[in-house]
C-alpha cells in the first residue's frame, strides 16, 4: 500500500542541531527526506530561551528544501507579546504550519508565562491571525505522562483540538492498538480533525529506553527483550527496527490512519528503509 493513497500522506520531524557539524548533517537528511515529497517538515522547540531563534533559524534552512515546514510553539516561558512577534515573523517568513504545544515545565522555573494550555495556545494564534495557519497540536495515545487519567486528558485533547486545530499528531507508540483505541475515544467526544499517528524508527535500545520512560511511552516487553538479547549488536537492533516499524505502519495504515509522522532524530536512514518497505 502506498502512503500516497492517503490525503496526508507523511511527514518528518527535525530538531535544531547546535553544532555546525550537526547543521551540515541536517541538509543531506532534509534532501534525502524532501525527495519522498513528505506533505510537511516539522522542527521542534526545546525548553530555554535560545532555542526560539534555533527552531528559527532551522525553519529557514528547512524550508529552503522547497517542502512546507512548520516549527513547533510553545506557550510554556512566553508572554503574549514574544508569542505575536514571533507569529508576525513567521507570515513574514511565508510560514503557513504551525505545531502548537504546552511544552515542558522547565525545572524550578517561576513564570509560566501568560498562556499556560495548548488549547488556549491555539485560541491565541487564532485570534491573532485568523485562518494563516493550519495548526497541529500533540495527542497521547497512550496518556499524556503527567495526566490525571485517560479520560481527563481525552477531554484536553477535544478542547485543544475545538479551539481551532486542523490536525493532531501522535506521541510515538508500539501498539497499534492504543492508537486506534484512542481515535475512536475522540471521535465520539466530536473530534473529526485527522489524527496523524508518530512513528519512532528503531535504531538504538539504549536511547529509545531512555526517551519513552521520559515521554510515557510504553515499550512492549516482547520488543525490550528481544531489544535487550542483540545487546550491542547495532545491525541486528537495526534489522529488527525496521521490521518492527513497518508492521506496525501497516497495521496503522490498513486500519485508516491518515499518514505517518517520523520523529527521524535527524537521521535518514531509518525512516526511508520503512517508507520503502511499504512502497512509499
Amino acid at each position: 500500500m502506498s502512503a500516497h493513497e492517503h490525503p496526508l500522506g507523511i511527514s518528518f520531524e527535525f530538531f535544531p542541531p547546535n553544532t555546525e557539524a550537526g547543521k551540515e548533517k541536517l541538509l543531506g537528511v532534509r534532501d534525502a527526506l524532501a525527495a519522498r515529497k513528505p506533505r510537511f517538515f516539522s522542527v521542534t522547540y526545546g525548553a530555554g530561551g535560545s532555542t526560539q531563534a534555533r527552531t528559527t533559524q532551522t525553519v529557514k534552512s528547512v524550508r529552503e528544501s522547497g517542502i512546507n515546514t512548520a516549527p513547533h510553539l510553545s506557550c510554556i516561558g512566553s508572554d503574549k507579546g514574544e508569542l505575536r512577534e514571533l507569529l508576525a515573523q513567521y507570515r513574514e517568513d511565508d510560514i503557513n504550519s504551525l505545531v502548537a504545544l504546552r511544552g515542558d515545565l522547565p525545572s524550578g522555573m517561576g513564570g509560566i508565562g501568560e498562556l499556560r494550555y495548548a488549547n488556549e495556545l491555539v485560541e491565541f494564534i487564532r485570534e491573532e491571525t485568523g485562518d494563516h495557519f493550519e495548526i497541529a497540536v500533540a495527542a497521547y495515545p497512550e496518556s499524556h505522562p503527567q495526566a490525571p487519567s485517560f479520560e481527563r486528558d481525552l477531554e484536553n485533547f477535544a478542547r485543544k483540538v475545538k479551539a481551532g486545530a486542523n490536525l493532531a499528531i501522535t506521541q510515538y507508540f508500539f501498539n497499534p492498538d492504543a492508537y486506534f483505541h484512542f481515535v475512536e475515544r475522540a471521535r465520539r467526544l466530536g473530534v473529526e480533525t485527522p489524527i496523524i499517528p508518530g512513528i519512532m524508527p528503531i535504531t538504538n535500545y539504549t536511547k529509545l529506553a531512555r526517551f519513552s520512560d521520559a515521554c510515557g511511552a510504553d515499550i512492549p516487553r516482547w520488543i525490550r527483550k528481544q531489544l535487550e538479547a542483540y545487546g550491542d549488536d547495532s545491525e541486528s537492533i537495526q534489522a529488527f527496527g525496521e521490521e518492527v516499524i513497518t508492521r506496525l505502519c501497516e497495521r496503522l495504515l490498513d486500519g485508516g490512519a491518515p499518514g505517518l509522522h517520523f520523529y527521524t532524530l535527524n537521521q535518514a536512514k531509518a525512516s526511508l528503509k520503512v517508507l520503502d518497505n511499504l512502497g512509499a
